[in-house]
């Protein structure tokens, strides 16, 4: 058993402040998508927001950040603390491409170690990997430090790096770990949607 935790606090400030998780790809909004994924995994879901009326009647709890304008490494905080499983799967809000069989794959390298995170050609992926409630203390640490940047976590915990080879058969078209942060980025996941279309 795991939770999974959708972090959706953004202020998407580059996209006129329009929320990343609720953006259109397809017929479906990227919260839904997360959603559906995530379910597939788990019954224990819940997005992470700062205003939690955007959310209401989606069928899970929202729970608000413990550690305002603390950026992800806050969102992070929060989950682990409100979460009932040892094991938790952050997903950042802005990604469009997520499957259930990754997330599975991801939780189940996360079982034995504080931190399960996939590293790409791009450095790596924090907000999306599993953590451990044994990454609290480091998280707090590193909050109350200033110390905002969520991969400067990585020396103080037991990691698991999950590289490309690890992830191939899960992203076979390179679109997995795709996010939104500009409106050329959202373009671009239009752009790959029409093209995963039949």
């Amino acid at each position: 058993m795991c939770t999974a935790a959708i972090l959706a606090g953004g202020h998407g400030r580059r996209l006129g402040g329009q929320p990343k998780a609720l953006l259109q790809v397809g017929h479906t909004r990227i919260i839904d998508r997360q959603l559906a994924a995530a379910r597939a995994v788990t019954n224990r879901v819940a997005i992470v927001a700062n205003d939690p009326k955007l959310y209401d009647g989606l069928g899970v709890p929202i729970w608000s950040d413990l550690r305002p304008g603390s950026g992800p490494l806050g969102g992070i905080f929060t989950a682990l603390v409100n979460a009932t499983t040892a094991v938790t799967l952050i997903i950042a809000g802005d990604m469009p491409f997520l499957t259930a069989g990754f997330l599975r794959y991801l939780v189940e390298s996360g079982r034995d170690v504080d931190l399960a995170i996939p590293c790409t050609a791009e450095g790596y992926q924090p907000l999306c990997a599993a953590y451990n409630r044994t990454c609290l203390n480091a998280i707090q640490r590193n909050l109350d430090a200033g110390v905002l940047k969520v991969t400067e976590l990585l020396p103080a915990v037991t990691a698991r790096e999950l590289g490309p080879d690890d992830t191939a058969s899960f992203n076979p078209d390179g679109t997995l770990f795709f996010n939104i942060n500009t409106p050329d980025d959202y373009a671009t996941v239009l752009r790959m949607e029409r093209d995963r279309q039949p």
